[in-house]
């Protein structure tokens, strides 16, 4: 785990080391400047020379200063290695996650990933920033300000013995009970997340059924729960401070106490009131280092879990990868499903698809039609390699799908969602997802072509038109039409509309299928749709159910042949004539 995040460090390297050297040095500096200070308050009572004390003074005063330029250094450049980390890591993560196939993602909940490139980085940027620096100062000066107090103190430092034991024993003991309830946040952290997100998503239709104060009890009740188990865990290690205020009082009281004995009765000859001086400096130093320590432990415990749900986003490995010697260049259109079946994982105990047999020529229109849950979403996904095949075999252009380098396989299917997302930008900003170096001529043929160009123009800055993110500012069926024209500009050799000219009406629809005729002939063209209006002159019409293809053929042939086809047909025929009649 630690090898695996330590690869985010890179160029902040060498800031983190430079950190480290700086605390060294204020280390060292705040250790000596009681020890000289006790000599300084000796010397005042032995009637030194003003010469001699003023000279320790200003030497007192350099330290400091320089103590501080240690301190702020350190300061400075654990920031800018801290904060830096985290941005790599963050790049790192975000990266990986673009690697991902769905079965990938599908590991991990939308709300999940949000929570560990949010919450999750900042809880191990918190704690590198401690290590590099409190976790590198703390125990030095604990160690040293120990050898220091034995060295001046003598007899003195007994109360260490006592002190040190009881402030380990209480903050590893209230360390240890306020780890639970913080391991359970992190996943009281993603169910809130997952609750925003869904309620933002979904607004319209929270708001259309009335549904706020359902929404706004889930988030409560999720809210608490964090709540709840932060509240429990600073209560507990909000015992550090008293724990730490006692042993620190009552280390000055035996100190004050014994050394001003031992002033008293020897005569000042075995302790003096510099060395008392020094023995109170040098206990709050070993404690407050013992307190830090503490917080350092809850710290990084508390990381540990950030720690492990990072990496397991690092380490996963994408199911898909390119092939050594990849093809990288795809002849034409034609597609080919040879005894394929397929499930999302591989503990499923049912297939998705299952013995699929299918043959596209290059050029073709396709109709593919099913109910609900038939899987054409999912064969056509194994297309573009969304998913590779459980058994047998998928083929583009005469070449396994999976013997493609995968952006230029992609690069050659276009695909367009019924729930297809826009960006936030202007209207030339998203169509130029689909071709970079479109020109604003090719923009308007291919808006043209998806029947987008009219509503287009209609809009005061037109093709300038800022798209709010989501593209909630546009109908759905705007949606869908500039989401073919995203696709057209890609000029693929496969376009698949999945149930992407739902929102559009009839008239629409038809023209847009009679562009991709005329238009782009050459283009295998695969409509997924639930009118039959909408496949109906295409070259090719399939059926599914159930996960399987149970007839083929053209619209005249199906009717004949295939009684789910038919029965399709005269349900929408028969309610478009009621609807006329009406």
């Amino acid at each position: 785990m630690i090898k695996t995040l330590a690869k985010s460090i890179r160029e902040y390297k060498l800031p983190s080391i430079l950190t480290v050297l700086a605390m060294v040095g204020e280390v060292i500096i705040e250790v000596l400047i009681p020890f000289i200070t006790a000599n300084l308050v000796n010397s005042i009572k032995a009637n030194a020379p003003i010469e001699s004390v003023i000279k320790t003074g200003l030497i007192l005063v350099g330290m400091a200063l320089i103590s501080l330029c240690f301190g702020c250094c350190g300061a400075l450049l654990c920031a800018k290695a801290s904060s830096g980390f985290a941005k790599n890591l963050r790049r790192d993560m975000f990266e990986r996650i673009q690697s991902f196939s769905f079965s990938n993602i599908d590991k991990f909940s939308a709300s999940s990933l949000v929570t560990r490139l949010t919450t999750d980085i900042t809880h191990v940027q918190m704690s590198y920033m401690m290590i590099i620096r409190t976790a590198i100062r703390s125990p030095m000066m604990f160690t040293f300000s120990i050898i220091m107090a034995y060295t001046m103190g003598g007899a003195l430092a007994t109360s260490f013995v006592v002190v040190i034991p009881v402030l380990l024993f209480g903050l590893l003991l209230v360390s240890r009970k306020a780890m639970p309830a913080f391991r359970r946040v992190f996943k009281k952290y993603d169910r809130l997340n997952e609750s925003i997100e869904e309620n933002v998503r979904g607004m319209r239709v929270v708001k259309g059924f009335s549904r706020e104060e359902y929404e706004k009890k889930k988030f409560g009740i999720a809210a608490d729960g964090i709540t709840e188990d932060f509240t429990k865990a600073e209560r507990i290690v909000a015992l550090n401070t008293p724990i730490m205020q006692f042993c620190m009082y009552f280390n000055t009281v035996v100190i004050l106490f014994l050394g001003s004995y031992l002033v008293i009765s020897s005569g000042a000859t075995t302790v003096d009131v510099g060395q008392i001086s020094a023995m109170l400096t040098y206990g709050v130093q070993i404690l407050m280092s013992l307190m830090m320590l503490s917080m350092i432990y809850v710290m990084i415990t508390m990381s540990l879990e950030s720690m492990k749900r990072i990496c397991e986003v690092l380490n996963e490995e994408p199911n898909l990868k390119n092939p050594e010697n990849a093809a990288t260049t795809v002849r034409d259109g034609s597609i080919k499903f040879e005894s394929v079946s397929f499930k999302y994982t591989e503990k499923a105990k049912k297939f998705a698809l299952e013995n699929i047999d299918l043959e596209i020529k290059s050029g073709m229109m396709v109709g593919i039609i099913g109910g609900t849950g038939s899987s054409k979403s999912t064969l056509v996904q194994l297309i573009p390699r969304l998913y590779d095949v459980t058994e047998g075999s998928v083929t583009v252009g005469g070449v396994d799908v999976r013997e493609y380098d995968i952006k230029t396989l992609r690069d050659s299917v276009a695909m367009v969602l019924q729930k297809n997302q826009l960006f936030s930008g202007t209207i030339k900003e998203n169509l130029r997802w689909g071709n970079e170096n479109a020109t604003d001529e090719e923009i308007i043929d291919a808006c043209k072509l998806a029947q987008a160009d009219e509503f287009i123009n209609s809009f005061p800055d037109k093709y300038d038109t800022y798209i709010e993110q989501g593209g909630t500012n546009v109908s759905g069926g705007q949606k869908q039409r500039l989401c073919i024209a995203r696709a057209l500009l890609k000029k693929p050799k496969i376009l698949i509309l999945d149930d992407s000219t739902s929102a559009v009406d009839t008239k629409t629809d038809s023209f847009i299928r009679k562009g991709f005729k005329e238009f782009i002939p050459d283009t295998t063209k695969i409509i997924i749709a639930q009118r039959v209006a909408s496949v109906q002159d295409a070259d090719l019409i399939i059926i599914m159910d159930n996960g399987k293809i149970t007839d083929m053929g053209n619209h005249t042939q199906l009717l004949k042949s295939s009684e789910i086809y038919r029965e399709i047909y005269q349900q929408q025929t028969h309610g478009g004539d009621s609807n006329e009649n009406a």
